[in-house]
């Protein structure tokens, strides 16, 4: 089917949602298993060790987990803070917090401590970004909270992206002010499957939210396609993705393509199709690509469409560039835990 399906439902006993792009896997969210911190919970942590030579600090969280804050100077052990989870703990690390607190929705972001109304750069129509600053003045007033109007503001009406900022703004001044204490707390846990989804994913062209909703969209057969390492390219040509403990590595071949310009059309298309691969496995760190053997003058026309592939994306990566031995190097945030590990835990 052409089109955009958003299928929620439940896989193996957890919360999940797909979404379906003319009928493959764009993008896949499932919850994780229950010991895992959400990426945007925030807690009341107590300051517990510096971590000399690095700057950071070891944070005492609830259930004697513990949190790792990147910045820590100025504060000290036994200190009482606000974090919030930037991210997945990687097995056996501590969860990585940070102290810029968000509070994010579909249309809005409010930010504590960093006043200042802001709209998404995507936004350029001037009228537009005119009205959503109408609507952002009438509701924030002149505390000393900001806000981000999101590009999905753009689409809603301004009854809707008032009561959005409204919820947030309430929520960040609950939250903000039951900071004292001296002991660790949850304060708001992270969204969950169906709450992320509607946040983060445009409106599709067909909802399915009822029971069997994977069933009938053949989400299952794409899971299972998804956990293989072979993702399938345009005009036979193939990848394969493989996690490792230290990296992800990505080989591209051409398959039965023999042509003078088999390897660079194969690398063409691994890089539009390889942020997609990523997404759907949960799949982020450092990544190396062995790309098919092409000139080197290609290179250029390569890392060009990797660079708009990953833009389009929305996950922050870094291209890294060309290692001596003519592979490619990525650097990407791992915001979420891996498909593989999802289904284990």
């Amino acid at each position: 089917m052409k089109g955009t399906i958003v299928a929620l439902d439940h896989y193996q006993g957890r919360m999940a949602a797909a979404r379906i792009v003319d009928g493959k896997l764009d993008d896949l969210l499932i919850d994780p298993p229950e010991h895992y911190a959400l990426p945007g919970a925030i807690f009341r942590a107590i300051c517990d060790r510096p971590l000399k030579g690095q700057g950071g600090m070891m944070l005492r969280l609830p259930d004697g987990e513990t949190g790792f804050l990147r910045q820590g100077k100025g504060l000290s052990p036994g200190e009482a803070i606000l974090v919030q989870v930037t991210g997945f703990a990687e097995a056996g690390k501590a969860v990585p917090v940070s102290q810029k607190v968000l509070f994010k929705s579909k249309y809005a972001i409010v930010t504590p401590g960093a006043p200042g109304l802001n709209v998404s750069r995507s936004i350029r129509d001037e009228e537009e970004r005119v009205r959503l600053l109408d609507v952002a003045h009438e509701v924030m007033g002149e505390g000393s909270e900001g806000l981000i109007l999101r590009s999905a503001a753009a689409d809603a009406s301004s009854d809707e992206v008032g009561d959005d900022i409204a919820a947030m703004l309430e929520l960040s001044q609950a939250v903000t002010g039951d900071a004292g204490g001296t002991t660790p707390e949850l304060l708001i846990d992270g969204a969950d499957t169906f709450a992320l989804a509607w946040r983060e994913w445009d409106q599709p062209d067909q909802l399915d939210d009822g029971e069997g909703a994977f069933e009938r969209h053949n989400v299952p057969d794409l899971i299972e396609e998804a956990q293989s390492a072979r993702v399938r390219l345009t005009g036979g040509a193939f990848a394969f993705v493989e996690p490792t403990r230290a990296l992800i590595a990505v080989d591209v071949n051409t398959g039965g393509d023999t042509s003078p310009a088999a390897g660079l059309k194969a690398n063409i298309a691994l890089a539009r199709e390889l942020p997609r691969a990523l997404r759907v496995r949960g799949l982020g760190g450092q990544i190396v690509v062995d790309f098919a053997p092409s000139p080197k003058k290609d290179r250029r026309q390569i890392e060009q469409v990797l660079r708009s592939a990953f833009k389009a994306d929305g996950v922050e990566t870094s291209l890294v560039g060309w290692t001596t031995l003519g592979n490619f190097e990525l650097q990407r945030k791992r915001e979420r835990i891996s498909l593989a590990e999802s289904l284990r835990g």
